[in-house]
């Protein structure tokens, strides 16, 4: 093997994080290298352009949460557009799909107004909703709560933080923020970094960028790293004064160790402990038609999001106010690997569509409409190993502890090392890109 090339930095990952903490260090005149196991960058973030789909096909992230302000901002420096999304919920009721009252403003006052125990003593989302919310809201209102923090947060309520959850929801990612998508897809992001971070520099440049470059062993001594691994079968090795780490908490938490460092990060453990790594399933189906806004004079025109509570995927969302013949199927929290166990993805897939089907009745056959189907298995996905993370009860200081610098040598950035509001968010992961790029040049 020849010598091993040096860097001032190297960054693990070239998802969202990595890539704006590379393109930050490359504006400041150091020396980058990314590295990313998969054959392209982005991470969680995949977009497919399907011809003849009007809309991207979002394998990972979809969603700008709230105001978003980075996102947003990187977005319109590429020229793309944001639309808000619609915000017509539809839920099975008694056999019928209709407009239910939205409980989440009434959800939020709760919240707000028997939040201040957790200051003092934090717990369970399950006990303090029942311990805390049951003169306040129903048995139905708590049960659609814990549903919505399984779908939304992919978080088991029985283990995730009360306080975490509720600062959220009181927050602007879930609060009175919109809820938007990039147009033509997240890849308008991902694109913009690449070109920022100008990956067609080649080795032995400034910077650069080599994917399918999977790192297997990190030895770190104080301002000293050396990272080992392969790329195509063949060994590399690369030093450098200090390493930036933006692998997906799945990764981190791994056992046996996806990566291994060497000394091993002791100083993390708790920090790991406290934080989860929620799983999904989502499963993107598309349609000769949209035949949902023709059911019933219309009824379901304009619809955004499509409940059936009961059903094996519980959530179905439209493209409104964009119109194309595409369904996202959604399910989160505890109930995926139930699902998901020792199934291929034909049988989610599958269990999509049977469960859309409650939602319509015989008013339509399903399956007959059915074109095609797009699935990623993130929990299973080497490089991911779950979907975005949580807090665990207990791990209220898990974020910033994950995030703090080691000897000024190994640095984390991450959707699951942001405390600014937005973990679990593709702005999560930028903002914390930005944040671990600033501490490497201040060190």
């Amino acid at each position: 093997m020849a010598p091993a090339a040096s860097f001032d930095v190297v960054v693990l990952g070239a998802g969202a994080a990595g890539l704006m903490a590379g393109a930050e260090l490359a504006r400041s005149g150091a020396s980058v290298l990314l590295l990313e196991a998969r054959a392209r960058a982005g991470g969680r973030i995949w977009t497919r352009r399907e011809p003849g789909l009007a809309v991207p096909v979002e394998l990972g992230a979809e969603f700008i949460h709230g105001h978003a302000v980075i996102t947003r901002n990187l977005l319109a420096a590429a020229g793309a557009t944001v639309v808000d999304a619609a915000d017509l919920h539809l839920t099975v009721h008694q056999g019928e799909l209709e407009r239910r009252p939205d409980l989440f403003p009434r959800l939020r006052q709760a919240l707000a107004a028997a939040g201040s125990v957790l200051a003092q003593h934090d717990m369970s989302f399950d006990e303090f909703l029942e311990r805390h919310l049951a003169a306040t809201l129903s048995a139905d209102e708590r049960q659609r709560a814990r549903r919505m923090a399984e779908g939304f947060d992919a978080a088991d309520t029985a283990h995730a933080s009360a306080r975490a959850i509720v600062e959220e929801w009181l927050g602007d990612v879930l609060g009175t923020g919109p809820q938007s998508r990039p147009r033509d897809g997240y890849a308008a992001l991902i694109e913009a970094l690449l070109a920022s971070f100008d990956p067609a520099a080649r080795p032995g440049g400034a910077h650069g960028l080599h994917l399918e470059s999977v790192v297997r062993e990190v030895r770190w001594s104080p301002r000293s790293v050396a990272l080992a691994g392969e790329r195509a079968g063949a060994p590399f090795e690369f030093r450098a004064r200090c390493a930036l780490v933006t692998l997906p908490l799945g990764v981190l938490k791994a056992q046996p160790a996806a990566v291994r460092f060497t000394p091993p990060l002791e100083a993390k453990r708790s920090a790991l402990e406290g934080l989860a790594a929620g799983p999904v399933i989502k499963v993107l189906l598309r349609f000769r038609t949209e035949f949902w806004e023709c059911l019933h004079a219309g009824r379901y025109a304009g619809a955004s999001f499509l409940h059936s509570p009961h059903s094996g995927i519980p959530t179905f969302w439209t493209p409104a106010p964009e119109h194309a013949p595409l369904l996202v199927a959604w399910a989160g929290g505890p109930r995926v690997p139930r699902l998901a166990a020792g199934h291929p993805p034909e049988d989610l897939a599958r269990l999509a569509v049977e469960s859309l089907q409650t939602l319509f009745g015989s008013g339509v056959d399903v399956a007959a409409q059915l074109e095609g189907w797009y699935y990623h298995d993130w929990q299973r996905d080497p490089f991911a190993r779950g979907a975005y993370s949580y807090v665990a009860l207990g791990g209220s200081a898990a974020r910033a502890a994950l995030a703090q610098p080691l000897e000024d040598t190994l640095f984390f950035a991450g959707e699951a090392t942001d405390t600014g509001g937005e973990a679990g968010t593709v702005t999560g992961a930028l903002q914390s890109g930005l944040r671990a790029a600033r501490e490497v040049l201040a060190s």
